[in-house]
């Protein structure tokens, strides 16, 4: 049977708000979608399968860490990175830039060459160059492949934010021919430039001369308020490409989702609701809970009550808290897919307003209180 071409589709708007679908051959994806991440091909202390179970459509996985450990060739062996770690969704991997700024020592990046550094598990040097984040990407066989960019941390420095801005915009163009015609995976370029609008507006112009399946927002996760983020959509939502999916990599809280969600934006990732489920963070439609709080000692009520997927609203805040405050593991699992199921519903009742354009009195209704 032959595989299914990549496509997206616009399905409803409510301004700037909407729904759409992506179709990969694995899978399809409705947006907004939120893409819990397996850095190192695991939701960590979750099985994939549970993963499944709380409507996640898509996951990512990390570019960088995988190349580090185990290395592309042992799971180019194992038949994919699906095969790998048994993971029957679509899988977007991130091109290993932002961890390249973010994780690895003595790290230098040469225009030609790419980013040299050391790893950051065992100092072992490495050069990933757009030409090779993308021959690892098609190893590890990505659904959603992302270009080699220049991720730089926080400045106002507009020469440095330029001058990174165009390095990624060579990079681009490399990655778009090392990627090639496959019609059946979705490579996205990635739109940089910081705080300043005619960079941001520059580097998305340039993009869709080359043209990619979709288009990311990179960048962003690096320390900027909550503001500043929305105001850099509200200067590029306009300008974004109509019928492609917009993706806002990094983000984030539900607040900061619901905020980009009704500047355009299709699709997210995020730690925050693995991470925060192993340190005993829950998030809840009544706002977040630390569950390690000696108040929930004797609450034997569940996190929420009307959650029956995965038979999460069988475990009250007193067990959890419990497990928590003796580090066995079961809690880590537990909350952290309590979090995801959370997210989930969260971008299903965000489709469901856009869908009955009730989207603005929703985002009103939650964004201070999530």
């Amino acid at each position: 049977m032959a595989l299914k071409n990549f496509k997206f589709n616009v399905i409803e708007n409510d301004k700037f708000s909407r729904v759409g679908l992506i179709e990969t051959h694995r899978g399809d994806i409705q947006t907004p979608a939120f893409m819990p991440v397996g850095t190192q091909a695991t939701v960590k202390a979750c099985l994939i399968e549970d993963v499944i179970k709380t409507g996640s459509e898509i996951i990512l996985s990390n570019t960088y860490h995988l190349m580090i450990r185990p290395g592309v060739d042992r799971i180019i062996s194992a038949g994919g990175l699906h095969k790998f770690m048994n993971c029957k969704l679509p899988i977007l991997t991130d091109s290993g830039g932002f961890q390249v700024m973010s994780l690895s020592k003595l790290n230098k990046v040469d225009r030609e060459k790419g980013a040299i550094f050391n790893s950051h598990v065992d100092g072992k040097k490495f050069i990933l160059s757009p030409e090779e984040s993308i021959r690892v990407q098609k190893g590890l066989d990505s659904d959603i492949v992302m270009i080699m960019d220049e991720c730089p941390k926080k400045t106002t420095d507009y020469n440095v934010i330029n001058k990174s801005m165009e390095l990624s915009l060579y990079w681009a163009e490399r990655s778009k021919v090392a990627f090639g015609s496959n019609p059946h995976k979705g490579l996205f370029g990635i739109v940089q430039g910081g705080l300043f609008k005619d960079l941001r507006i520059k580097s998305l112009k340039e993009l869709t001369k080359i043209g990619f399946d979709g288009y990311a927002i990179g960048g962003l996760a690096v320390g900027e308020s909550q503001r500043e983020m929305f105001n850099v959509l509200d200067d590029i939502k306009e300008a974004m490409p109509e019928h492609k999916p917009r993706y806002l990599m990094g983000v984030g809280t539900p607040s900061d989702i619901l905020g980009a969600v009704k500047r355009g934006i299709d699709m997210f990732d995020c730690v925050m609701p693995t991470r925060s489920g192993r340190t005993g963070l829950a998030f809840t439609w009544n706002g977040r809970l630390n569950i390690k709080n000696n108040k929930f000692k004797n609450d034997n009520t569940p996190l929420d009550s009307n959650c029956s997927n995965l038979n999460l609203n069988k475990y009250s805040k007193n067990y959890l808290n419990h497990l928590f405050n003796t580090n066995e593991i079961l809690g880590s699992t537990l909350l952290t897919l309590h979090n995801i199921n959370f997210y989930q519903e969260l971008m299903s009742a965000i489709r469901e307003n856009i869908k009955s354009g009730t989207f603005d009195k929703f985002h009103d209704e939650y964004i201070d209180k999530l």
